[in-house]
């Protein structure tokens, strides 16, 4: 009688979707498939440039004139240092997840020659554990810049502004949902009836999957892609998935790292 494996060893470890902005998928898509798992991009937020960059362009022109400088992204980061020759030592910045502080690195800032600010925990990483870590009195009477996309949450700016800081807002890039063309609806459709495991690194990409899926697949459709393996970075991410009906979530710290930590421990 021939040998067969049981079917609990022979399956293969379920295809990981990356959901992020496509420029943002490629290298966690590269170290994915590294470790020997089979990566799908299918973003659910597109970063694209603004019509109009003359008011960032403004707000950067003298950053020296700022007491703090905060990037809500790492696209944020990117499309500010496209107008900054240098990173003015005395001048500080905040960010709050991972991804921004290697952003800032990618750049040459870093901790040796920049004091940054960003949350203490990496398993909740947002603008309210990022204000825990900053000394807002500090900041009183004085000029502080918010980097960010043209919306957002308004809790950081709105917590500076009551404890004294001249707060500016500039946007830095605009964030849509993609556009469901065929190509993608068929992917989509595909994408629900297998099992997958998903990662997940907005809230926003997470409404825009579900919105989405109903188009695609309708109720029923819906139904199945709460059953799917969310991989998210982020608690406030992991409310939003239960919120929406997700079924199976598991949270992780911020940062690539812990991703993949989290793939490798459920291949």
């Amino acid at each position: 009688m021939p040998f067969s494996r049981p079917a609990s060893l022979s399956r293969m470890p379920d295809p990981v979707v990356i959901t992020r902005p496509l420029a943002q998928s490629v290298v966690l898509a590269q170290r994915v498939a590294a470790m020997g798992r089979t990566p799908i991009i299918f973003p659910l937020l597109d970063i694209l440039p603004l019509a109009d960059t003359a008011p960032l362009h403004a707000a950067l022109r003298d950053v020296r004139r700022y007491a703090l400088v905060a990037f809500v992204s790492p696209n944020a980061i990117d499309a500010a240092f496209a107008c900054i020759t240098a990173w003015p030592r005395e001048v500080a910045l905040a960010v709050v997840g991972e991804g921004s502080r290697q952003a800032l690195a990618a750049h040459g800032v870093t901790a040796d020659n920049a004091c940054i600010y960003r949350p203490l925990d990496p398993e909740r990483t947002d603008s309210q554990t990022l204000l825990q870590v900053l000394d807002v009195t500090l900041l009183r009477d004085r000029d502080v810049l918010i980097v960010r996309a043209e919306t957002g949450r308004e809790l950081l700016t709105d917590a500076l502004r009551a404890a004294g800081a001249r707060v500016t807002q500039v946007a830095a890039y605009r964030r849509v949902a993609p556009v469901l063309d065929a190509a993608r609806r068929a992917q989509l459709a595909q994408l629900i009836a297998d099992r997958h495991d998903w990662i997940v690194t907005s809230s926003e990409a997470l409404r825009n999957l579900l919105r989405m899926t109903e188009q695609v697949a309708g109720a029923d459709g819906v139904a199945k892609m709460q059953q799917q393996k969310l991989i998210v970075p982020h608690a406030r991410i992991a409310e939003t998935a239960r919120l929406l009906g997700f079924q199976h979530i598991l949270q992780t710290a911020s940062g690539d790292e812990a991703l993949l930590a989290a793939l490798q421990s459920r291949a």
